[in-house]
């Protein structure tokens, strides 16, 4: 970046600086400061300059990378600064180092204000006062809304990694997170908790006679049915395979059982695939049901749960089994 000429004696005018809409006298204000001329690919500035200067595009266009996205894929976050706009505004403000990478796109021509230049100015000028008010605050909402996309995102990811893709049940992941929490809150609440493990019977002969695609829908059915007939404050997951579970919180083993019971004669009445109307005695369930006691943690919880659905199923399948 080399200095060719200061603005006084160059050709460019005012009527596109942002900064200076609507002020008086603007060549007088600007006629000792340097224009420069920067190559394309060009640092303009980085993180270790200090002392803020602004930077103003006469003619091309700056890169803005801002520190978060260094040395990693890019996030969207990446501005381009054109003809009349500014970039560097913050680090005149708060005298610290640019948040920024700065870099030119193409071969540019800049105007360069020193932070000196720039208060005497603001002192001079109610107008590049102003204007400097609304490019802050043009600045700041642009901040807030860049925030609010990134939330977005961020709570998106977050909701694929704690779901099941087919089922859209909590996923095991999830499960082996929260499970824990919620037995230590219920000990320590003195509340009651409950578990069904749930096994959908004879499923490998489901998915030989009809498909695995079949074998999907049965279990997107399944886990509708769960979700239409729970609570707010249950939780439903896929625990691996063909075997889901449900969480109770509040519930004792006996108001998990009858919750088991209601779902499984619900399995019973749905059908899987609504165009050819074959019901699903074919694809029952047999359900487990363990309640939280004194000595129990996630672990013994759930094995509890298990032996239950175990005994389910010696009984003959498409039944409930309580723990003993």
């Amino acid at each position: 970046m080399e200095q060719f000429t200061t603005f006084g004696k160059s050709d460019y005018t005012t009527e596109n600086l942002q900064l200076f809409r609507e002020v008086n006298d603007v060549r007088e204000l600007l006629a000792s400061c340097p224009v420069m001329r920067v190559s394309s690919g060009e640092t303009v500035s980085d993180s270790n300059d200090r002392g803020g200067r602004l930077f103003i595009v006469l003619r091309g266009a700056l890169h803005v990378e801002p520190m978060a996205a260094q040395g990693g894929a890019a996030d969207g976050s990446a501005t381009k600064v054109l003809p009349g706009e500014c970039v560097g505004e913050l680090s005149v403000l708060d005298e610290e180092t640019s948040p920024s990478v700065i870099t030119a796109a193409q071969a540019t021509d800049l105007l360069m204000i020193e932070a000196d230049r720039l208060w005497k100015m603001i002192e001079e000028s109610n107008g590049v006062a102003r204007n400097l008010l609304r490019l802050l605050s043009f600045r700041v909402r642009a901040a807030n809304a860049q925030l609010r996309r990134r939330q977005k995102v961020g709570e998106f990811y977050r909701q694929l990694s704690i779901l099941d893709g087919l089922t859209g049940l909590h996923n095991r992941t999830w499960l082996d997170e929260n499970l824990p929490a919620l037995v230590m809150r219920a000990h320590a609440e003195c509340k009651p908790l409950s578990l069904v493990m749930i096994d959908l019977d004879h499923f490998k002969h489901f998915n030989d006679t009809y498909g695995h695609l079949a074998g999907d829908e049965a279990l997107k059915t399944a886990s509708r049915v769960l979700n239409s007939a729970l609570r707010p404050t249950d939780f439903a997951a896929r625990y691996g395979g063909e075997e889901l579970l449900v969480i109770l919180p509040d519930s004792s083993q006996s108001a998990g059982a009858l919750v088991a019971r209601r779902l499984c004669e619900r399995l019973q009445q749905v059908a899987v695939f609504a165009d050819m109307r074959k019901p699903l005695p074919h694809v029952t369930a047999s359900f487990g049901v363990a309640g939280l006691l004194p000595a129990h943690d996630a672990s013994a919880l759930l094995r509890a749960a298990d032996t239950a659905l175990y005994r389910a199923k010696e009984a003959g399948r498409n039944c409930v089994a309580e723990a003993i």
